[in-house]
């Protein structure tokens, strides 16, 4: 008769413990807002220490309040991750200048478009992610967008929004009235 193999027992959850002074190594600190690539603006709420696999992890403990979601993210990999300090308001300028110019839309494929337009709002940049609010958005006396269209959109721009709403220290709604007022105004 064969053997059968026994399933590993999982592992307790790790231990946390709350880092207090690591500031010597660490770029951010609790209370800082960070702008992290594929989920926008977030706010530190702690440095944690947690035994992982053996070895003690020091972890960013970042919220965002949008999405009700909570990450952590290693010190160590800060740089990997594209973690970074919300822009200066020069560069949230150009993005804003960016809003003002005229659209470039190639004239590729819709897919290829897309996976493009979410590359670039992926990238954190806010004058990428401005370049795609611009090439999507849509006059009144423009044709209607598709629905992918439309959702892409709306992804750039509330980024794009939560970032300078951050930045300007203003609410996300000003913000994006902002945004609107200058496409309109283009």
């Amino acid at each position: 008769m064969p053997k059968t193999a026994t399933q590993p027992k999982a592992a307790p959850p790790a231990p946390i413990t709350k880092t207090k002074d690591v500031k010597s190594v660490v770029p951010f600190s609790s209370g800082d807002f960070v702008v992290y690539p594929a989920h926008g603006v977030g706010k530190v709420t702690s440095i944690e220490t947690q035994l992982i696999a053996g070895q003690k992890v020091e972890l960013f403990v970042i919220s965002f309040e949008r999405d009700r979601m909570t990450l952590r993210v290693p010190v160590r990999k800060v740089e990997n991750s594209g973690l970074r300090k919300l822009s200066t308001r020069k560069v949230m300028e150009a993005a804003l200048t960016t809003l003002k110019g005229r659209a470039r839309v190639k004239r590729a494929m819709w897919s290829r478009r897309a996976q493009e337009y979410e590359a670039k709002i992926n990238s954190g940049d806010p004058v990428s992610i401005a370049e795609v609010v611009r090439d999507l958005h849509r006059g009144a006396s423009q044709p209607e967008q598709s629905y992918s269209e439309r959702q892409i959109y709306e992804q750039a721009l509330e980024r794009l929004a939560h970032e300078v709403a951050a930045v300007e220290k203003i609410k996300p709604e000003a913000a994006t009235a902002k945004l609107e007022k200058l496409l309109n105004a283009a």
